[in-house]
């Protein structure tokens, strides 16, 4: 089986492989994601769920209300309460990874970010990659092939969206 990198919550009871990068990393500036942080944004690298292999422990789900109504599930450690990932919406097709719990955090720097207009007035967004006041558009920013792993991964699960 392929390892694609390695990561896991705090105190190290859960752990988690991906065996494939993110389809696409988003820097989240939104409000809820500084809340529910208590940082200045959230780094989410969207991954399939079955690219996700579970090494150790079992992360819970707490729900979180959200602007949209749609549900928003954060897993945690249920030791320390670190967020590993999240599934926004129920989809249980689609992880987003907490990509900071990962052992080499830097290793997929962000493709966008998104809510830039609850962003805090200190951080820079220098970096090259595109910002946005609240969200793009997928088909346009996506490259092709992360477009078409989503889109298998969605089918598989006979998921609407």
């Amino acid at each position: 089986m392929a390892m694609i990198s390695e990561g896991g919550c705090f105190c190290g009871k859960v752990r988690y492989r991906l065996k494939a990068a993110p389809m696409f990393v988003n820097c989240c500036h939104c409000r809820d994601c500084q809340r529910q942080s208590g940082s200045a944004f959230v780094v989410n690298g969207m991954i399939e769920a079955e690219e996700v292999e579970l090494l150790s422990g079992e992360p819970e789900p707490v729900s979180m209300r959200t602007d949209s109504g749609h549900p928003h599930d954060i897993f945690r450690c249920r030791e320390c309460r670190s967020a590993v990932w999240s599934d926004y919406g129920r989809r249980g097709w689609m992880l987003f990874i907490r990509l900071a719990t990962l052992d080499e955090p830097g290793r997929f720097p962000p493709d966008a970010h998104i809510f830039t207009c609850s962003r805090l007035p200190w951080v820079n967004l220098d970096g090259g990659a595109p910002a946005f006041d609240i969200y793009y558009e997928m088909e346009k920013l996506w490259p092709a092939e992360s477009l078409e792993r989503r889109q298998r991964a969605r089918l598989r699960a006979g998921a609407e969206r």
